[in-house]
C-alpha cells in the first residue's frame, strides 16, 4: 500500500513498506500559512531551485538499501517562454512497482507529444492549479484531461478559508468547478469520467467510490461529488487501481498554521 501525504505548498510524503519520499520540501517561512517542514526520508526530490521548494535541510536524510521506488524525471520548465522568465522545472515520475506517481512540479510549460508519452497510465498525478507562477486551474484541467491519470491531487494553490499559500495565485474552487462541469459533459455525451472502480481511502477508512452526480453525500472522511473529493485529512493510501479516471481528491495540508 502507497501512502501520501500532503505536508502542504507542492510538498509530499510517499510511504511504502516503511521507506520515505519527500517531494518540493519550502523554506521556514517561505509561504505563508505554513509551519515549518522537519521530516525524514530515504529520498528528497526538488522540481527546481526556489525556496518554496528546495529546503533539503528540512530533511533528514536516512542511509539505507532497498528503497522500492524507481524514479524518472522529464526536463520541462517553470513558464511559458522556455524557461527564461523562471527557469527549468522537473516532472517526477515515482514508481514503486505498482503505481506511477507523477509529480509535476512549478510546471509553467505545455508538454510536448514525447512528454505526454511518458505520463500516461498514471494512477496518481499531483498538478499545480493556481496559476501565476505555474499552469492555471484551466490548463491543469486540460493536462489531466488529456492523460487521464486515476486520482488528481491538485497543489500549489492558496486558500482564503485556512489562509494559506500566496496571495497572487488562485484557490482550488476554479480547478475542481472547471472538473465538475467536464464531469457533467462528458456524461451527457456518453463518456465516463468519474473513477467510479478506483479503490481509495483516506488512513484508517474504508474504501470509496465516487457516485454520480446525483448522489451527494458526507461521511467521516469529507465531502464527495461526482469526480470530486474534498477529504478532511492529509493522507490517502493508494492501493491497486482499476477505473477510468480522473479523479480529483483535494486534501487538507497537514503543516497547516491554524
Amino acid at each position: 500500500m502507497l501512502r501520501i501525504t500532503w505536508i502542504g505548498h507542492s510538498c509530499f510524503k510517499l510511504e511504502k513498506d516503511g521507506y520515505t519520499i519527500i517531494t518540493d520540501p519550502y523554506a521556514d517561512g517561505s509561504v505563508p500559512g505554513y509551519t515549518p517542514v522537519h521530516e525524514k526520508a530515504d529520498m528528497v526530490l526538488c522540481s527546481h531551485e526556489y525556496a518554496d521548494h528546495n529546503f533539503r535541510d528540512g530533511v533528514e536524510l536516512i542511509e539505507r538499501s532497498g528503497l522500492p521506488f524507481h524514479v524518472e524525471v522529464i526536463e520541462t520548465y517553470h513558464d511559458e517562454v522556455c524557461g527564461k522568465k523562471r527557469g527549468p522545472n522537473k516532472i517526477f515520475i515515482i514508481d514503486d512497482g505498482e503505481n506511477r506517481v507523477a509529480h509535476f512540479g512549478d510546471l509553467g510549460c505545455e508538454l510536448t507529444p514525447e512528454q505526454m508519452e511518458k505520463l500516461q497510465n498514471l494512477d496518481v498525478a499531483m498538478v499545480p492549479v493556481g496559476g501565476y507562477f505555474t499552469i492555471d486551474a484551466r490548463q491543469a484541467a486540460d493536462l489531466v484531461c488529456s492523460l487521464k491519470p486515476e486520482i488528481v491531487i491538485p497543489m500549489h494553490y492558496r486558500s482564503d478559508k485556512y489562509s494559506f499559500g500566496y496571495d497572487v495565485i488562485g484557490t482550488v474552487d476554479e480547478f475542481t468547478e472547471i472538473m465538475e462541469s467536464r464531469a457533467v459533459q462528458n456524461r451527457a455525451n456518453g463518456a465516463v469520467l468519474s473513477a467510479s472502480g478506483a479503490r481509495l481511502a483516506p488512513t484508517g477508512a474504508g474504501s470509496v467510490e465516487a457516485r454520480p452526480a446525483s448522489m451527494i453525500r458526507k461521511a467521516n472522511h469529507g465531502h464527495i461529488m461526482d469526480n470530486v473529493k474534498t477529504l478532511s485529512g492529509s493522507e490517502i493510501e493508494i492501493a491497486s487501481m482499476n477505473a477510468s479516471g480522473p479523479q480529483v481528491t483535494v486534501l487538507q495540508p497537514r503543516n497547516m498554521a491554524i
